[in-house]
């Protein structure tokens, strides 16, 4: 299958090297040149601006947002202009799952569809997969299953719910993670 990972932080290049490595054909942008240079010696398409990436994939395309929160409206901004009717955003990051509701609202009116996928495996997802907590619509998430059979090991993924709940459970992941952290540091205090 074909997708565009934007943001190649540690997460988001060992997500396409997980994909490039189970034959995936995906195009990677970043605002760091040499993040995109290295995957392109992986095999990936590499793309300096957005336009580039948008023309490097095939409609309907399929783009996962791996970045900060706070950026992702910023960048849907400037995204989704380049988009077509039955393109899906993914937003893979930490937001708040009532952004999630806001932004499926807003590409909805555009055609375009979303997708929130909390995601869980931090440097060792590359060798053992990615815990995914998926909210948004069923076809949606039908056409992007052999990017997230790849993704995540065997039963390592869920769809949980409607637009929202992908991020909704990560929050109480991290909450119960968090808690289980604190724990253990004052047990050792």
């Amino acid at each position: 299958m074909q997708i565009g990972m934007i943001g190649l932080g540690r997460m988001g290049s060992f997500m396409t090297q997980r994909l490039l490595r189970a034959g995936h054909d995906c195009a990677v942008h970043d605002h760091d040149t040499t993040a995109i240079s290295r995957l392109v010696a992986e095999g990936a398409t590499g793309a300096e601006s957005l336009p580039q990436l948008v023309a490097a994939l095939a409609p309907p395309r399929a783009i996962w947002l791996m970045v900060p929160a706070a950026i992702v409206d910023e960048l849907l901004e400037s995204l989704t202009p380049l988009l077509d009717q039955g393109d899906i955003v993914i937003d893979g990051g930490n937001s708040h799952y009532h952004d999630d509701l806001r932004r499926a609202a807003s590409l909805r009116r555009a055609g375009i569809h979303y997708v929130d996928v909390g995601t869980s495996g931090g440097i060792w997802g590359l060798t053992v997969g990615y815990c995914l907590m998926i909210g948004g619509e069923q076809e949606s998430v039908r056409r992007l299953t052999p990017i997230f059979q790849t993704l995540a090991p065997e039963q390592g993924w869920a769809h949980v719910g409607a637009h929202g709940a992908g991020h909704y459970v990560k929050m109480v992941h991290n909450g119960i993670e968090y808690s289980m952290m604190q724990g253990y540091a004052e047990g050792f205090e």
